[in-house]
């Protein structure tokens, strides 16, 4: 068995795949658009693992943005060494998106970094 998906609603559904796309070479497909419920999204595909589905719709309501809550908390993506982990922790902070952590060796001994991404989400960095 694996996880085929994760999805997540976003207030700026452009601005989140461009993210993804540019930080983490995320493909994506065509916009999905019903225009009875106006939910519109996007699924972005990765190198390998599960997709993302990115999502809006007019009537969600806003949840609080505290960084530690219950419910899914960060994203973790594995770049593949740690000099990669080091190179895209620097290129995120060089645009503007908060370091919360790291790069370091986690206590459980995984070298990552934390950083905050568009919205509030706490987006992991990995070997």
């Amino acid at each position: 068995m694996k996880i085929e998906h994760a999805a997540l609603y976003t207030e700026d559904l452009e601005r989140m795949r461009s993210f993804f796309m540019k930080y983490f070479e995320a493909s994506s497909n065509e916009l999905y658009h019903n225009p009875k419920t106006g939910f519109t999204s996007y699924f972005l595909s990765f190198q390998e693992g599960a997709r993302l589905e990115i999502m809006n719709k007019p009537q969600m309501e806003k949840t609080g943005d505290a960084l530690l809550r219950t419910g899914f908390i960060h994203l973790a993506f594995s770049v593949g060494s740690k000099e990669k982990v080091d190179v895209l922790t620097e290129t995120l902070r060089k645009g503007g998106y908060e370091v919360l952590s790291g790069p370091r060796i986690t206590g459980d001994g995984y070298y990552e970094s934390l950083i905050l991404g568009p919205e509030r989400i706490q987006i992991e960095i990995t070997e």
